[in-house]
């Protein structure tokens, strides 16, 4: 009887019951650290089940827009921001007396440590150069403003930057140029909006160690007076010169003066015609670059 009631038993009850399907099989498993089967299998196994779409309301939904719709909507549409107020060595990179502040959007210069060396704070929105910016970093020997909206310069903003040599203050908004410092020997100005009385008579003639000087793509009617003996480069290319001197570069008075240091002079793409003014040129050794017909 015992016999016969176990055969009806296994022929009824057993085909009822199933096996749990295969991923919930899985999931009973236990995974040790010192077994061959790795918590990568795990992961792997749970993103494809999360990979595959949501149904919500008739429409596939993915799980990132699932995600999202679980969060509060007035944050959806929240642009980026970039915070300016952070310290400035975390704004900006600083290395070995290096500051390097390019493309972070300030809008004005950012409190520099004291051993700063070079700032390179290029195409940003700084708008104004003031004296309190650098009053208290003498260390400077090169400060890159290249491709911001500077528009104005506190006088003596730099008037205390005894060691600074290297000045880029190109693609701005200026109309006149600052006092500049004394031990200066690059200054690029290019592509700004000056005029020529926007220079003084002598912004220049105190500057004995100048060798590179850059004004080109300005809107300068003639060339800056008192230009210093050290002077090898010259660019005034794409301004709205109309006359040259001939004191402008030689001196009418000594006919034997030559500029021995002056490489190269460019003035294309000015209204002058150069071929007039062949006594301007006498005393440099090669002629200027611009039209002479």
């Amino acid at each position: 009887m015992k016999t016969l009631q176990t055969a009806f038993f296994l022929f009824v009850f057993v085909p009822l019951m199933k096996s749990a399907p295969p991923i919930q099989q899985e999931s009973l498993q236990f995974y040790e650290y010192d077994t061959d089967v790795t918590m990568g299998s795990l992961i792997q196994q749970d993103y494809e089940m999360q990979s595959k779409d949501i149904r919500k309301d008739g429409t596939n939904v993915s799980l990132d827009t699932s995600l999202r719709l679980q969060g509060d909507d007035s944050d959806r549409n929240v642009p980026p921001t970039k915070d300016t107020n952070l310290p400035t060595c975390l704004l900006c990179v600083c290395l070995s007396g290096s500051v390097y502040c390019e493309e972070i959007d300030i809008e004005a210069v950012p409190p520099l440590p004291k051993e700063t060396a070079y700032l390179y704070a290029r195409f940003n929105k700084i708008k104004r150069i003031a004296v309190s910016d650098f009053a208290d970093i003498t260390t400077l020997r090169r400060i890159d403003f290249s491709g911001n909206r500077i528009e104005e310069i506190e006088d003596g903003a730099f008037s205390k930057l005894l060691l600074l040599e290297e000045l880029s203050l190109a693609e701005n908004r200026l109309i006149k140029l600052p006092v500049l410092p004394p031990k200066l020997t690059t200054f690029n100005a290019n592509q700004n909006r000056i005029k020529s009385r926007g220079i003084k008579a002598n912004a220049f003639k105190k500057l004995t160690n100048l060798a590179y000087l850059y004004l080109g793509h300005n809107a300068l009617e003639s060339v800056p007076l008192n230009l210093p003996e050290s002077l090898r480069i010259l660019h005034l290319q794409y301004n709205n010169i109309t006359t040259i001197t001939d004191d402008t570069f030689c001196k009418s008075n000594n006919t034997r003066y030559i500029r021995t240091h002056m490489d190269e002079i460019r003035m294309e793409g000015n209204p002058i015609l150069l071929a007039k003014h062949v006594n301007a040129f006498s005393c440099l050794r090669t002629l200027p670059v611009g039209s002479y017909y």
